[in-house]
């Protein structure tokens, strides 16, 4: 009764209304290698049983009646509650937003099947000879940039000279780049070209890794996935790459459309690519819009908008039963969850270092919290069937996803109990425990803004973590902008002890672009002989064997769990909104519908 009680008070207090929940190319439905599991998502919170992961709730396709009409212009609502950043380079970009207007122009060389391993569908074929431990990357036809220029093996090997230079300001120089050979010595500055890297003719590069495993048929090991035109970059050194206008205002590209207009922050437009290798879009252009949360269902009800990318899932009853839209869903190649601040990154020696002596190093008090966190409740109060209880870091998704798992369900008598055992004791009666010398225990947390549900569903947590006695105060006072909470936690501000995100994996479901030793993006910066064991048995030549694969992965999420550095949440579903003037549109991972074949049957979208 006093959890109802509770939930109703904050749901009377806020309006039930969910930030942006950044899906990773959401609306774009452009089916390439999105292997980069490095993609920070705008939603803080989801729901619920991990069995309860249903992509049937809702339909994956549409059809819709009516003649096409020729050409037309596809506006996308990109809802976030922050302007996007605009840097679209794939070496360079760091979030969901960008994501999500780069795959209408994505430089993506390879095509995924629908169980996300790369086929030979797409621009360049993949040929890996595991005995050799190499990788040969070629192209399959006479392809042209954006401008015109035709692509050639160069340009295959640029993305990985701008990785591995030694003033490359981005996060993917990585534990999984180092396995190329030569890759350490270039970014060290021992060398001028990565040794492991070689052209073989005008269409093709061979890559030598140091080890070859199951990974790199997902674009795992060191293997990128897409290329950059040298042409226009090469003039400009790595270091300014970032504040460039070949990446912020006319990037050269390969995708269905290219770059026409930018208003920074606010819009992009888009022009179909005449030069696309799988055939000029049938639309002319692509308009694609920064709109809140708060406004997004109004703006689908009033025909602004053909399809909508992050769409909040408490709205979902909003739009469900509108004559104009169809709502498609599908399972996020993503996770919510909870992470403890454990250490630094170091950015010299581009290494995580966990701290011993952190605030939060007690895994008691972290199971804790977990245990004190009444995910459950969230899920069936403010979603309807969509958002599911993680008990895992592998979303269900991926074949190597484990429902067994147990995870932490909602437990205030355990965390209580977790919380004696670990010293944390109420000494002075006044409800909020003292820490294991008696003093004065307060945590710190960090959580984006979003809209006011958000903010609902945070002082709900808050109250869950007060009842088993622990004091948990918002960094800054209150919830923070979506850029400025990611330069934070990235930049391991002292101030945030824990903090509330999410992950889009990519389709790479290895962990260790997020986990290991070298990931910018392992933020909790936890790290142990252990744990560097378990995730290079997930992506050893050991693995090669699936049922060992398996194995190693159950291993994994079995040790993260019981560590509790980074605690699941949510999985959720993607609520696609569809007009009816979208002749048709396919969800489906295994056979989405490509941007080039959109079709609009009338001038403008359907009211």
């Amino acid at each position: 009764m006093k959890k109802n009680w509770l939930f109703l008070s904050i749901l009377f207090a806020f309006m039930l209304i969910l930030a942006a929940c950044n899906g990773g190319g959401g609306s774009g439905s452009d089916k390439g290698s999105g292997t980069d599991n490095t993609e920070k998502s705008g939603e803080t919170e989801k729901s619920g049983e991990s069995e309860a992961t249903n992509d049937s709730l809702l339909p994956m396709e549409v059809t819709n009646e009516g003649d096409a009409i020729q050409g037309g212009t596809l506006r996308v609502g990109l809802v976030a509650s922050s302007p996007f950043q605009g840097i679209f380079n794939y070496e360079l970009y760091e979030d969901a937003y960008d994501s999500d207007i780069l795959a209408y122009m994505t430089n993506s060389i390879f095509d995924v099947d629908g169980d996300f391993l790369i086929t030979d569908k797409g621009a360049a074929k993949l040929e890996v000879d595991t005995d050799a431990k190499t990788a040969t990357v070629t192209l399959q036809g006479d392809y042209k940039w954006s401008d015109g220029t035709p692509v050639t093996a160069e340009d295959l090997i640029y993305p990985y000279e701008i990785i591995g230079h030694p003033d490359y300001t981005g996060v993917r120089y990585d534990d999984d780049f180092r396995n190329i050979v030569g890759a350490e010595e270039y970014h060290n500055g021992k060398a001028d070209t990565i040794s492991g890297i070689t052209k073989v003719d005008d269409k093709s590069i061979k890559i030598q890794f140091k080890k070859v495993s199951p990974a790199i048929y997902y674009g795992g090991d060191g293997l990128w996935g897409y290329a950059e035109p040298k042409h226009q970059l090469e003039s400009i050194p790595v270091k300014d790459l970032l504040a460039s206008d070949a990446v912020r205002k006319n990037p050269v590209t390969l995708g269905a459309f290219k770059l026409d207009k930018v208003v920074n922050g606010e819009s992009v437009q888009l022009v179909a690519n005449e030069h696309y290798f799988k055939g000029k879009p049938k639309v002319d252009k692509v308009v694609i819009e920064v709109v809140p949360p708060t406004s997004i269902g109004e703006a689908l009800r009033t025909g602004k908008y053909d399809l909508a990318t992050s769409y909040p899932t408490t709205q979902f009853d909003s739009i469900k039963s509108l004559e104009n839209i169809s709502v498609l869903g599908r399972p996020e190649l993503s996770y919510s969850y909870i992470g403890f601040k454990l250490g630094k990154y170091d950015t010299t020696a581009k290494v995580n270092v966990f701290d011993e002596k952190s605030k939060m190093n007690n895994v008691e008090l972290r199971q804790a919290i977990a245990f004190a966190t009444d995910v459950e409740g969230v899920a069936e109060k403010f979603y309807q069937g969509l958002r599911v209880r993680g008990n895992s870091l592998i979303p269900p998704v991926f074949s190597f996803y484990d429902e067994t798992l147990e995870g932490y369900h909602y437990n205030p008598e355990k965390a209580k109990e977790l919380l004696d055992k670990a010293g944390f004791k109420d000494v002075d009666g006044d409800g909020i425990r003292e820490d294991k010398d008696g003093k004065k225990f307060s945590i710190r947390l960090a959580s984006m803004a979003g809209s006011e549900t958000d903010e609902a569903i945070v002082e709900y947590f808050r109250q869950n973590w007060k009842e088993v006695g622990l004091d948990v105060q918002l960094t800054t006072g209150r919830l923070i902008e979506f850029n400025a909470f990611y330069d934070k936690v990235q930049a391991d501000d002292p101030e945030i002890d824990m903090f509330m995100a999410a992950w889009n994996t990519g389709t790479n479901p290895s962990p260790a672009g997020l986990y290991s030793v070298g990931a910018e993006f392992n933020f909790s910066r936890y790290v142990s002989p252990e744990l560097t064991k378990l995730l290079a048995a997930i992506d050893s030549e050991d693995a090669m064997d699936q049922e060992k694969r398996s194995k190693a992965f159950r291993e994994w999420q079995e040790y993260m769990s019981d560590k509790a550095m980074v605690v699941p949440t949510f999985f959720r579903t993607e609520v696609i909104p569809v007009n009816k003037r979208v002749k048709n549109y396919n969800v489906d991972y295994a056979n989405p519908t490509q941007l080039q074949d959109i079709e609009l049957t009338a001038d403008a979208p359907i009211k």
